[in-house]
């Protein structure tokens, strides 16, 4: 896919969470072209999470800058970032018992006007979310009553409330079956080729990575070590060294993508 310009970019970034600690990100420079398609790999604590708050908004560098187009990030406030960005989290527990509605009715924060609260338009956008991600038919159901692969549904369909150009997933499959991770995957396939949604998404499964991401960034050790296609970055000595695994990268019978095979030890 060619990049007509930049939707979100980092240059030089640094991060830590205390002082006394160590870097988790080391200089991470990250250009997000406008409708790509990206996926985020690295072992865990390599810092992938903490790179996707950081480009949301939500964490400051503490070195480098993050742009959103051509903006720092740090002279917009929240509504504005969250108006063109959405971050759909690993996890999200509700403490009440809020129905599928009222979860992706919240997706338009950053567009309603306070006292005035949700009008016509704004339902009307919540309606066509729910539909477009298959959970209009959950809209009456309580939240925490929802299947996984159904919360993860209804979870997008409230970032896409917020009407965003640009969408952050972390860990979109997490604890989903085989099935529900396809049909997660398929979404966020379609909502970027059919909306021009830029997504940038971490994952865990390398073989689904390769399969559904047009381009992978591998990050180690806070460090970007490997950027570009799924072939270039999935290299069986780079997955070794990375991951200290024992694998084999070969080709998917299909659709041409390297797919890792995890050797055992003994």
């Amino acid at each position: 896919m060619v990049r007509n310009s930049s939707a979100l970019r980092t240059e030089g970034v640094d991060f830590y969470y205390y002082e006394n600690d160590g870097l988790v990100l080391r200089g991470v420079s990250l250009d997000l072209g406008v409708g790509e398609l990206v996926g985020l790999i690295g072992p865990n604590g390599s810092g992938k999470t903490t790179l996707l708050r950081v480009l949301s908004g939500l964490l400051v560098p503490r070195r480098g800058q993050v742009y959103l187009d051509s903006q720092d990030i740090r002279g917009l406030d929240r509504r504005q970032v969250a108006q063109r960005v959405a971050v759909v989290p690993q996890e999200l527990v509700m403490p009440f018992a809020f129905s599928a509605y009222e979860m992706v009715m919240m997706g338009r924060t950053p567009h309603v006007r306070p006292i005035v609260g949700a009008g016509p338009r704004d339902r009307q956008v919540v309606a066509k979310k729910m539909e477009l991600t298959a959970t209009l038919n959950l809209a009456e159901r309580p939240f925490n009553e929802l299947s996984g692969g159904e919360k993860q549904r209804v979870i997008i369909a409230m970032a896409l409330a917020q009407e965003p150009d640009i969408l952050l997933l972390d860990e979109p499959t997490v604890h989903l079956d085989i099935n529900h991770q396809v049909e997660v995957l398929e979404l966020i396939k379609r909502l970027n080729r059919r909306q021009g949604l830029t997504v940038l998404a971490t994952m865990h499964d390398l073989n689904l990575a390769a399969l559904y991401f047009d381009r992978l960034v591998m990050l180690n050790g806070g460090r970007v070590v490997a950027n570009g296609s799924p072939a270039e970055v999935l290299r069986e000595e780079r997955i070794r060294q990375v991951f200290q695994a024992a694998v084999q990268v070969r080709e998917h019978p299909t659709h041409h993508t390297p797919q890792v095979v995890v050797l055992p030890l003994t």
